[in-house]
């Protein structure tokens, strides 16, 4: 049985004989790899120039050649303003609204302050135009809508563009004006136009069944018509109704106390009820 597991071995060398295991040479080790050999991989010296000393002083001349340039210009701009108000111009940058500048509102440095109150409450009229306007446009659009004439969401539109910086320009500017300088024509001008301004918006109030029917106008006649029509759109112009009212009434009051103070019936202890001790509301 020991022969057969010998001879049937299948582990067992063909020669049988012994196998030196340190018979063979050892490698040769690698040379050592110089100092610095992996921080040098991909680098290579860059030449960085280095201003000379008569560079710097040609920048610093330039520098100071720019700053004596912008001074004269600011000297400039300052002779220019001092000129202008001499001669009476008045400067009024853009700062309102405040993200997008389109108009100069200061009424606190600008306006006297006894008349503040007055000029805080016709620049909420103005505001007010805006409000009235821009919703009667969103309720003629509703009424377009559900099938009336086109036009008269174009006429709306009239209204909105013209009436606006019209407003602005023709009754708004010559009333801050006035109030600034005490100007009479400019009073007169205000006058003028701002009885034009409170014919519309009782007109707009009321809007009676002309031009297109009346439609283009959010005034209570129209929102009794269309509150039979549709629920919704006779809403929109029932709020329309209400905010045409509400100028209406806050215009007659500017109006009024506007035309108090040019007549001399509103003194200044009137107009202007403990001014020096407390703030404008607004």
């Amino acid at each position: 049985m020991a022969g057969r597991w010998k001879h049937d071995n299948p582990f067992e060398e063909g020669d049988g004989g012994d196998v030196n295991p340190f018979s063979h040479r050892r490698p040769t080790p690698l040379p050592p790899e110089p100092a610095g050999f992996y921080n040098d991989i991909g680098a290579s010296s860059v030449d960085i120039p280095l201003d000379t000393k008569k560079d710097l002083k040609k920048k610093e001349r330039e520098l100071m050649a720019k700053e004596a340039e912008l001074n004269r210009r600011e000297q400039e701009i300052k002779r220019r303003e001092e000129a202008l108000a001499k001669a009476g111009v008045l400067i009024e940058p853009k700062n309102w609204p405040p993200f997008f500048p389109v108009i100069h509102v200061d009424i606190s440095n600008d306006i006297p302050v006894h008349l503040q109150r007055v000029q805080y409450v016709s620049f909420a009229s103005l505001l007010g135009l805006v409000i009235c306007l821009f919703w009667n446009i969103l309720c003629v659009t509703a009424a377009w809508i559900t099938g009336n004439d086109p036009r008269i969401w174009f006429l709306a539109v009239i209204y909105f563009i013209t009436g606006c910086p019209g407003a602005y320009f023709l009754w708004y500017r010559p009333l801050y004006r006035a109030m600034r300088k005490d100007s009479a024509f400019s009073y007169g001008w205000f006058f003028l136009f701002y009885f034009f301004h409170i014919a519309f918006c009782i007109y707009a109030a009321v809007s009676p069944p002309f031009f297109y029917v009346g439609r283009s106008l959010a005034g209570i006649f129209q929102s009794i018509d269309e509150i039979g029509r549709h629920a919704g759109v006779g809403i929109m112009y029932f709020m329309g109704f209400a905010l045409f009212v509400l100028e209406s009434l806050l215009s007659i009051w500017v109006f009024q106390i506007v035309y108090r103070f040019f007549r001399g019936k509103g003194s200044e202890a009137q107009m202007r009820p403990d001014a020096a001790s407390r703030a404008p509301p607004f």
